[in-house]
């Protein structure tokens, strides 16, 4: 095989994977479901290049070189987004804000292309029944919503009654159970 057309592969491949993932990034978050950008990009490309590999399409050796192309430029971009932030919010996103102290915030949905009912089956697949109880709630870069509570709506642990006393005194002198313990 030509060394100038195994050069022209990888030159494919990482046009490939830079068309895809400025493609997935433009098209919002919430398109990867679950995954990263470069996650279903890689999963997409590699699917691709190994069905082209198995059909017979190109040879071995050029899907390795594809593949080898695929897995370096995913670990160049990664490494870009570790070590610089602001390429990291290019590559991957950063978190919007859809919700903040219990209403929406329109320029995040809109910014998401989410609707509000969108936003209500987030919160109430997290449990939360009122908006009002929502102090932030943010669409991540992988698509998944993340909620923070209000402080008053947060559930109660183990730990907010560590402090309670286990026995109280009543005015006879006889020690009880706080009533919330006792039943």
């Amino acid at each position: 095989m030509d060394p100038q057309e195994l050069l022209l592969t990888a030159l494919r491949a990482a046009a490939v994977y830079t068309l895809v993932l400025a493609v997935l990034r433009l098209t919002g978050k919430r398109s990867v479901g679950n995954f990263s950008a470069f996650d279903l990009l890689v999963a997409l490309m590699l699917g691709e290049v190994v069905d082209e590999m198995i059909y017979g399409d190109v040879t071995l050796l050029q899907g390795g070189i594809a593949i080898v192309t695929i897995a370096v430029m995913k670990s160049l971009t990664s490494w870009l987004a570790y070590w610089d932030h602001g390429w990291n919010a290019i590559l991957e996103g950063k978190p919007t804000l859809i919700i903040r102290h219990g209403e929406f915030q329109r320029d995040g949905l809109r910014h998401e292309r989410m609707n509000e009912q969108e936003a209500l089956a987030a919160l109430r697949l997290a449990g939360i029944e009122d908006m009002s109880e929502v102090r932030l709630a943010y669409v991540e870069p992988d698509g998944e919503v993340s909620i923070i509570r209000e402080r008053w709506a947060e559930p109660a642990k183990k730990g907010d009654i560590a402090n309670w006393p286990r026995r109280q005194k009543e005015p006879s002198g006889r020690k009880t159970l706080p009533p919330q313990i006792a039943s």
